[in-house]
């Protein structure tokens, strides 16, 4: 089995581990061992999600405005919008 060695952990956050492994049974490499797996099996699900509904996305809409146009209307709407958070509208 390979060995990992962390350094320079911020204190906060090894106490952090240290509480999360005492709540689970675990030793500090225990825990880290497991939400790293926890954490690599849920991206990889979350990625192919994403993925699916971006290409349920690409294509499914219908505008018959040119591409000028929304670029034109996209740069008016953060023009309006940064002006009402700057309070000048």
């Amino acid at each position: 089995m390979a060995t990992l060695q962390v350094r320079s952990i911020d204190d906060r956050l090894y106490k952090a581990l240290g509480k999360r492994a005492h709540m689970d049974n675990r030793s500090i490499s225990q825990e880290v061992v497991m939400m790293i797996k926890q954490y690599l099996s849920n991206t990889d699900s979350n990625y192919r999600r994403k993925s699916d509904a971006l290409l349920e996305l690409a294509g499914s809409w219908d505008d018959g405005r040119s591409a000028e146009k929304i670029i034109g209307e996209a740069r008016k709407a953060r023009k309006n919008s940064a002006l009402r958070f700057t309070g000048k509208i």
